[in-house]
């Protein structure tokens, strides 16, 4: 089995953590490549027989990979998301941040996924995506995302208005500071703390979710996926920030913009142990009681 290893904030005191997982994987006798700036950043903790297996990217990510771990948090995990794209090589995510929705094994659990990937016992989850259409090259092509879609305001306390349109057909004008249109991955993500709705990921959705809006009445609404969404800009500036997951473009008001499902998906390794309603427990308290 070879296995793709990715980092993308390396942390200096993740290092025992990392060279534990590097010795597990040795030891249960997988091949690695790693991603080039991961393994610079490595070479000064842990003395490489011989120099790895190397990759910058998708276009050197080799194409019979059979997994990519993603070392870190969240924001590792959709980085990771671009690498291997519409290549069908499942994504597992190592949690080195904080909440980790996505990168949901946690330290310890390590070995135990490790071991449950060489005995084959584990859950390939297909997670849906959304696909960016524009009149100008946008993402370095790479118009997709796994969490979500956003509209925003620049650099000005100003709002915006964001004219919103469901296969053509007008649906609501948003006054705020923003709009997020999320995936079912993403309801755990920025929709969420803007007020929107958790969505089971087998649930073919979006959320399109307002940030901040000036009429407390405008609520997050959830419609089928197979709509095409789009949009027309309004504010006191010609220039708005426009994001795919954690990357950002800047666009001016004449952009069109819409957003639909993506023809291809992506698939998340699950251990045997870890389910969506367990991670959705511990990751917001439910059912705990912290009072003393």
């Amino acid at each position: 089995m070879l296995v793709a290893l990715y980092n993308r904030t390396f942390n200096p005191e993740d290092a025992p953590t990392l060279l534990r997982i590097l010795q597990l994987l040795e030891q249960n006798k997988l091949q690695m490549v790693f991603y080039k700036e991961f393994y610079e950043r490595l070479q000064p903790y842990m003395q490489f027989a011989c120099t790895p297996r190397i990759f910058t990217g998708k276009k050197d990510l080799p194409p019979h990979t059979d997994m990519l771990f993603s070392l870190g948090g969240d924001g590792t995990m959709l980085d990771a998301v671009c690498f291997v794209g519409n290549t069908n090589i499942p994504l597992i995510g190592v949690n080195l941040g904080r909440l980790g929705f996505l990168a949901a094994i946690l330290e310890e659990e390590v070995e135990g996924a490790i071991l449950s990937l060489v005995k084959g016992s584990y859950t390939l989850e297909k997670r849906s995506l959304l696909h960016l259409d524009s009149n100008i090259p946008l993402f370095d092509g790479a118009p997709f995302a796994l969490n979500e879609f956003t509209i925003h305001r620049q650099d000005t306390s100003s709002m915006i208005k964001i004219h919103t349109y469901l296969n053509g057909e007008f649906l609501n004008t948003y006054w705020a500071d923003g709009l997020i249109v999320a995936t079912p991955t993403g309801s755990t993500g920025y929709s969420l703390s803007c007020g929107g709705p958790v969505v089971f990921p087998q649930t073919s959705s979006f959320v399109i979710t307002p940030v901040a809006p000036h009429n407390l009445n405008t609520r997050p609404i959830v419609v089928p996926d197979d709509n095409v969404i789009s949009f027309e800009i309004e504010g006191r500036t010609e220039q708005f920030l426009c994001t795919l997951d954690a990357r950002t473009e800047t666009i001016r008001s004449n952009v069109q913009l819409a957003v639909k499902r993506e023809s291809f998906q992506v698939s998340l390794v699950r251990p045997d142990e870890h389910n969506f309603l367990k991670t959705l427990r511990h990751k917001l308290y439910w059912g705990i009681d912290k009072r003393n």
